[in-house]
This record gives C-alpha cells, sequence and structure tokens, in this order.
C-alpha cells in the first residue's frame, strides 16, 4: 500500500472512532474497486455472465453497487435471496419475475422445505444433486427451473467442496431423466473446482465432464433447456474457485481465463449454450481492508504479545473458515520483530498469529490487514459480547 493510501486509510479509522475507549475496528470497502473487478472479470470472460456469490460478503451496498453494473447473483439462502429481492422490489412485476428468472441462480443444493415453499411464486433457477432433494422440490417448488450440480476433481483447491456436494457423473443422466419424468424442466448443469483454485486441470476436467453428460443426456433422449429470446437454451454454470493474489503474487487468471475461453468455445457453441460464473472471491477479496487496534500487550517467551480489538471470531474468522491468512502491518515505521498476535476474546483459539513480523508496537496503536473482503465479515459472530467491525463504505 501507498504511503498516501496509508494515510487515508488510518484518517478514515480514527473519523470513524477506532481510538474512542471502546472502538471497534473498522472495516473499509472500496467500492471502486468491487466496480474494477467486475469489469476484468466480464472482459477477460466475454461468454461468462458473472452470478456474484453473495456469500462472499453480503453487505447491501455491495450488492447495489454490483446490481447497478449489471451483475447476477448467486444465493445460497432465502435470506440471501431476499436481500437481492429488495434491489428490484419496486419494479414492475413482470420486470422483477425477469430479474429473478434470468438473472438469479439458488445455487445452494440442499434447501429446506419452507424455502422451497417461498420461493415457488419467483420460479428460480435452483441446483439439485441427488433424488431426495429433486422430490422435495418436486412437491414443494414444481415452478423452479433445474440445475444439476455435479461433482467435479478439487484437487488443489484451497477449500474442497466436492465431498459435499454434486451428483456422481455417472448417475448425472439418470438423475436428468427422473426430473423430466416427474414433469420438472432441467436447464442446465453445474460444477464447483472448489475455493481459490489454483489447480486449472479442474475446471479443463469439470467443462469436459459436463460436455460428455450433456451429449449422454441428448442420446438418451432427456431434452435439457429452456426458452429463452426464441431459442431452447441449455444453462452451463462454471461455479466460482477464481484465484485472488492474498500474497502479492499474481492469481494467474489471465492464465485462466484464457484456458477457459477456449474450451468453451470448444465445447459448448454460442448458438446454444448460456455460460454462469459464480465469483465471490474475486470480485471482493481485495476491494476491503481492516484496520485494528492494539487494546492489550504482553511479553511472553521473550516476545511482544499484541491483544487486538478484532479476532478470530470476528472480522479475522476467514483464518479459520477460509484458510487464510492475512498478513498485518502496522502504520508506525520501525524494525520488524518476531510477535504473537491475538484476538479479544477468552479463548486461547482466538490467535491471528504466532510469527508475526512488526515493529514494536503500543496499546492503541493500529495496525491493518488488506485483502480481508471475501468470508470474512460476514462470519463475524457476537462471542463474549465484543462488537463487529464498523463498516465504511468508500467510494460508491
Amino acid at each position: 500500500m501507498k504511503e498516501e493510501e496509508k494515510r487515508n486509510l488510518e484518517k478514515i479509522a480514527v473519523e470513524n472512532g477506532i481510538l474512542d475507549p471502546d472502538g471497534s475496528s473498522v472495516f473499509v470497502i472500496d467500492h471502486e474497486k468491487i466496480r474494477e473487478n467486475y469489469r476484468a472479470f466480464t472482459k477477460k470472460l466475454p461468454r461468462v455472465q458473472a452470478y456474484y456469490a453473495v456469500k462472499a460478503n453480503s453487505e447491501p451496498e455491495i450488492l447495489k453497487t454490483l446490481y447497478d453494473v449489471g451483475a447476477s447473483f448467486d444465493v445460497a439462502s432465502y435470506h440471501e435471496f431476499m436481500l437481492v429481492y429488495k434491489l428490484i422490489e419496486n419494479l414492475p412485476e413482470q420486470e422483477r419475475q425477469n430479474f429473478i428468472w434470468d438473472k438469479m441462480i439458488y445455487a445452494n443444493t440442499i434447501k429446506t422445505i419452507g424455502t422451497l415453499e417461498k420461493i415457488n411464486q419467483y420460479k428460480p433457477l435452483v441446483t439439485f444433486d441427488n433424488l431426495y432433494e429433486l422430490e422435495k422440490i418436486k412437491k414443494y417448488a414444481p415452478n423452479a427451473g433445474l440445475i444439476l450440480r455435479l461433482r467435479v476433481p478439487n484437487t488443489g483447491s484451497m477449500v474442497e467442496l466436492s465431498s459435499k456436494f454434486g451428483a456422481d457423473p455417472g448417475e448425472a443422466v439418470t438423475l436428468i431423466k427422473n426430473a423430466i419424468e416427474k414433469g420438472l424442466n432441467v436447464e442446465g448443469l453445474s460444477f464447483h473446482v472448489g475455493s481459490q483454485c489454483v489447480n486449472f486441470q479442474n475446471y479443463l476436467d469439470a467443462l469436459e465432464i459436463s460436455s460428455a453428460i450433456f451429449k449422454e443426456a441428448e442420446l438418451r433422449g432427456c431434452e435439457i433447456g429452456a426458452e429463452r429470446n426464441g431459442m431452447r437454451r441449455k444453462q452451463l454454470d462454471i461455479g466460482g474457485g477464481f484465484p485472488v493474489s492474498y500474497d502479492g503474487v499474481s492469481e494467474r487468471f489471465d492464465e485462466l481465463a484464457l484456458l477457459l475461453n477456449s474450451e468453451i468455445d470448444r465445447l459448448f457453441p454460442a448458438d446454444d449454450y448460456d455460460i454462469l460464473a459464480e465469483p465471490g472471491r474475486f470480485i471482493v477479496a481485495n476491494a476491503c481492508t481492516l484496520v485494528a487496534k492494539i487494546i492489550g500487550k504482553a511479553i511472553r517467551d521473550n516476545k511482544n504479545c499484541y491483544y487486538l480489538n478484532d479476532g478470530i471470531y470476528h472480522t479475522f474468522s476467514g483464518i479459520v473458515f477460509d484458510h487464510c491468512k492475512y498478513p498485518l502491518k502496522a502504520f508506525k515505521e520501525g524494525e520488524l520483530e518476531t510477535s504473537t498476535v491475538f484476538g479479544p476474546t477468552c479463548d486461547a483459539f482466538d490467535t491471528l498469529s504466532l510469527t508475526e513480523r512488526l515493529p514494536r508496537l503500543e496499546i492503541n496503536d493500529l495496525v491493518y490487514a488488506e485483502n480481508i473482503g471475501a468470508y470474512s465479515i460476514v462470519s463475524s459472530t457476537f462471542f463474549n459480547g465484543f462488537l463487529a467491525a464498523k463498516v465504511v463504505h468508500i467510494n460508491k
């Protein structure tokens, strides 16, 4: 971060009360960076419609910014569905319905009966991956369009998802046929290669698997797709996993985009297929920075130990749930020392790092963590009664 940016960040934190005796940490969201990331994604993957994964960061202001630039949305709960619905609730009924049908996907393969009953009226696009879920959808949300989620390789991804979700490719066409026999409309297929995927072979394998299943379904007489713009089109949702740089090393997205564009054009002709994706981390990870305050200090085993007003149970939850590390940096200059950093709670589990490189700091000094926008504040709790970070929006 440049010196001017650091000064501005520190100023924002101070203006928002971080130095008050009980001041919380400050979570700064840069909306221009979100717009830049969305533009980069859509420019480099021109055939892919970006359905922002709301679970990555569900701040309503982020959703509004993405809505304004034309994004679609991937939701995983009724609550997330309604967060997006609030953006369109004042549109005429037909425009609302068109938006839900064309720009939203309920991509959690397991849904409660109550959720299915509530969303059925909107005729949404929903995923499934097993017969039990299919029977639930038939009974409680028969108006939904269906996307079959496939189990594909997740090798080398930071967060593996294939053990929990996805139909085995060998049973895929049987599930599709079963859905059609129940009078349901199967619009296409989806997959997810795992979060923060740096093994691009996962994508290539998944595209080949998907293409083979579409062909097998056709051979077995299964009609997949829906009428869109006067043509029957199939949907392929290539999920998320698009990698983000957390350590200053290039995330190689340009290389991945070239591979995806080539394989998508080879396997899925534009006249027949719409291509969806669910970027979450890619859109928001590097658009947010956290500023925290040192509220306590100790020396243990001849090493400085610092206690922050934010921790594992709050904005740094991604250390546990997202298997991610957020290096801390200080506004104060000085020779770097190996330090231990704790969160504020009374749980020893609330440890951010045992080997953080920081200058010698004192109580009320400030530190910051960059690239903390995805799967962080969205998982913050109220454990021990400590407040979540104060959210501040810039460049809206």
